[in-house]
């Protein structure tokens, strides 16, 4: 067997539809003119349909199919029998080159008939079990009725991409927005990329920090980070944005390659009154026993030391407020603005895992806790409080208590903020509501704005 010799474009990427069946196209016989022809790819000397990722080459098999064109139509199929392509094509036209279509395995979306197609499609959405490489060539030699032996040398029109996900999920990882279609028109001899529906590209299963997955890519303009949601599980318990992709280009190769992550979320449906959903770990975090990271109300970011020094709205002290303040006494030369809830800008949760996320509300947390069984039990040795719902999915929360000064403290204690300041209450502005609880109870509570918290998520209903 031959290998394609081709150059490939490598994309090293931090951040999928049942799998097309091989069936034959049909190729009626023509009694005037049905001939049989043999493809010898140059250059080509691999076992197998696949892509080396070293050398940037496509490998054939037996059973492969290359679609042929002459005079603007389809005229037949070849398949690959170990050694080269080999089979029959209907009334080629005289004189010219014939023109050779591997679409990577993936059976064109319409019948095909020698002789009369112009235009066939393949979507390559499905990629869990093989990379379908879309290649194409002219044959050095113009077709001639005593000639039944062609030479071509096929060129990708693609690129090979490798994505960086980090996600506990097992399951194939779905993006949405890309090109994931190809139009092969006989009559033009041309490929053309598009997108098809959403334009998912689904991406092959396994889990873990930074896991490779390669993918093929058809040609397209640089895309801009995608919304929350356009990167998802297949089995939709993870969801994640998309990292923004570079221009893509046909038959390019980068040995170096550009390294992007995509970070995905899970969520638990608990059957609330609200249809609120909940996320499975902390911000900061992936797994539902870890702290994650501390946050003072209101910031966006983790930091070494938590203090009315280091805190962001204010000059100093619990009576400078220069943002979240309705009292005058305790804003900075007067400062009041009446806002009570944390905006969208403030919400870490919403800044760090995209606009669909935030702090639940104080109301919100009241909902969980009202409409769950709740007990304290431990989860791989971390202690915490697991919350029941009557459809039996569970939510855990660990104790991973709050940091104050630079010190972390309250171990035993599980410290959520809620995105509600304290209003209306014993405490003032300076106070921001939590959920609060140990082994021995759990309920609101209240807490200085300046101390570092853990973040649980949320978002609503798709």
């Amino acid at each position: 067997m031959k290998r394609i010799s081709t150059i490939i474009m490598a994309l090293v990427m931090v951040m999928t539809m049942a799998q097309c069946k091989k069936d034959n196209p049909t190729t009626p016989d023509n009694q005037n003119n049905v001939v049989t022809i043999t493809l010898d790819v140059k250059n080509n000397n691999g076992s197998k349909v696949d892509v080396n990722t070293t050398t940037g080459t496509v490998d054939f098999e037996t059973g492969d199919k290359v679609y042929v064109g002459s005079g603007g139509k389809y005229v037949g199929f070849l398949t690959h029998n170990g050694t080269n392509f080999v089979g029959n094509i209907t009334n080629p036209t005289e004189n010219q080159p014939l023109q050779f279509y591997f679409l990577g395995n993936v059976t064109p979306t319409e019948t095909l008939s020698a002789g009369t197609t112009e235009e066939c499609s393949v979507i390559i959405s499905d990629q869990t079990e093989h990379l379908p490489v879309i290649s194409c060539a002219a044959s050095f030699e113009n077709y001639v009725s005593s000639l039944t032996s062609y030479t071509g040398h096929l060129l990708n029109k693609c690129a090979l991409v490798k994505f960086n996900v980090t996600t506990p999920s097992n399951s194939p990882i779905c993006i949405t927005g890309m090109n994931n279609k190809v139009t092969v028109d006989f009559s033009q001899n041309t490929i053309t990329p598009s997108q098809d529906g959403e334009g998912i590209i689904k991406l092959p299963a396994g889990s873990g920090e930074n896991v490779e997955k390669w993918a093929i890519l058809l040609p397209q303009e640089a895309l801009e980070e995608g919304e929350e949601g356009s990167v998802y599980s297949e089995d939709g318990n993870y969801i994640g944005i998309h990292p923004s992709i570079p221009t893509i280009i046909e038959n390019g190769y980068f040995a170096e390659g550009i390294v992007v992550l995509i970070v995905m979320h899970s969520y638990v449906d608990l059957g609330l009154p609200s249809g609120l959903l909940w996320a499975t770990c902390n911000v900061g975090s992936d797994s539902q026993e870890d702290y994650g990271d501390y946050f003072a109300w209101g910031e966006t970011q983790p930091k070494n030391t938590y203090n009315w020094d280091t805190y962001q709205y204010c000059n100093g002290g619990d009576h400078t407020f220069t943002k979240y303040c309705y009292d005058s006494s305790y804003g900075y030369n007067g400062y009041t603005d009446e806002l009570t809830f944390l905006l969208p800008e403030d919400d870490a949760a919403s800044v760090i895992w995209g606009s669909n996320w935030r702090i639940p509300t104080e109301a919100e947390w009241e909902e969980l806790y009202n409409n769950t069984t709740v007990i304290w039990t431990s989860l791989n040795g971390v202690n915490g409080r697991l919350f029941t719902a009557s459809n039996g999915n569970t939510l855990f929360l660990p104790a991973a208590g709050a940091i104050g000064g630079s010190w972390h403290q309250h171990e035993g204690i599980g410290m959520y903020w809620s995105s509600s300041l304290s209003v209306m209450d014993y405490y003032g502005p300076d106070y921001a509501k939590e959920f609060i609880f140990s082994m021995d109870y759990y309920r609101l509570g209240a807490n200085a704005r300046i101390l570092g918290e853990t973040i649980r998520a949320v978002r609503s209903v798709e």
